[in-house]
């Protein structure tokens, strides 16, 4: 492979940018272009392009789109809005107090400078399997706001993880808020990677006596803590086995319910 090959792979496919300034405006964008992704953080999603993994025809950056930031509490919990920055998750007073469990979970995602941009919306968009965020909001029982031309609707934690970087938002639909339920009781989340920062090579989120446990199927799996590996049927890779996988959820389920 020569140097002009690994030039044209780090350069994303040509695409049609879009830079709408309300949330109502992008719902139209959406509505109305065929294969669009968002773009608001963008610490998976420019990654993806630059590789070429992902070629959309459009990409619609919700950056401009004004008081799309806020984290508040609501309805015994707290609601991250679209914009609103791990990096301000991870030092909000109010999620520390409402809901600690979150403020474990982001500190847990990659490095400082990743999460100056990286957005919770965008982690759960996104949903990477090996990802510490949908993970805990499935533990919690939380839910997602959802934002199309047609209106509005609520998708249960339960109901909004479908596959690998699939969720059951519609294509015309912007996450616009998550949230998470408030915890006060035994809460954890432990996971094991080869280096700080790296992806989790399994991880468990314990909520009071729920457990989920990432990074060892297609999506966060609810399991029964008493026997965590039952129906599991993790995948190898160079960094570790299906063995090893099965392995690292038994003993991390231990540790969450120790904490």
């Amino acid at each position: 492979m020569g140097p002009a090959t690994l030039l044209r792979r780090v350069k994303p496919a040509p695409f049609e940018y879009h830079s709408p300034e309300s949330v109502e405006e992008a719902c139209e964008l959406l509505s109305s272009l065929d294969d669009a992704k968002v773009l608001a953080g963008g610490q998976s999603l420019i990654p993806l392009l630059n590789f070429r993994l992902a070629r959309p025809a459009h990409l619609i950056d919700i950056n401009r789109v004004g008081a799309l930031d806020r984290i508040y509490e609501r309805d015994g919990g707290v609601a991250i809005q679209a914009l609103a920055r791990q990096a301000a998750v991870e030092d909000s007073d109010l999620v520390a107090r409402v809901c600690p469990l979150l403020s474990d979970a982001v500190r847990l995602v990659a490095h400082r400078v990743i999460r100056n941009r990286g957005t919770v919306c965008g982690s759960i968009a996104h949903a990477d399997p090996a990802s510490e965020i949908p993970a805990v909001l499935l533990a919690l029982g939380g839910s997602v706001v959802a934002r199309s031309a047609r209106g509005v609707r609520t998708i249960a934690a339960d109901d909004l993880f479908s596959g690998v970087f699939e969720t059951s938002l519609a294509p015309d639909e912007l996450l616009v808020e998550a949230w998470f339920p408030a915890i006060r009781g035994k809460h954890a989340i432990v996971e094991e990677s080869r280096r700080h920062g790296d992806f989790a090579l399994a991880g468990a989120v314990r909520a009071d006596d729920r457990l989920v446990l990432f990074g060892v199927a297609s999506t966060p799996v609810l399991a029964d803590p008493a026997d965590p590996v039952k129906g599991l049927d993790p995948s190898g890779d160079l960094e570790a086995t299906p063995a090893f996988r099965l392995h690292l959820v038994r003993v991390l389920t231990d540790k969450a319910f120790a904490a």
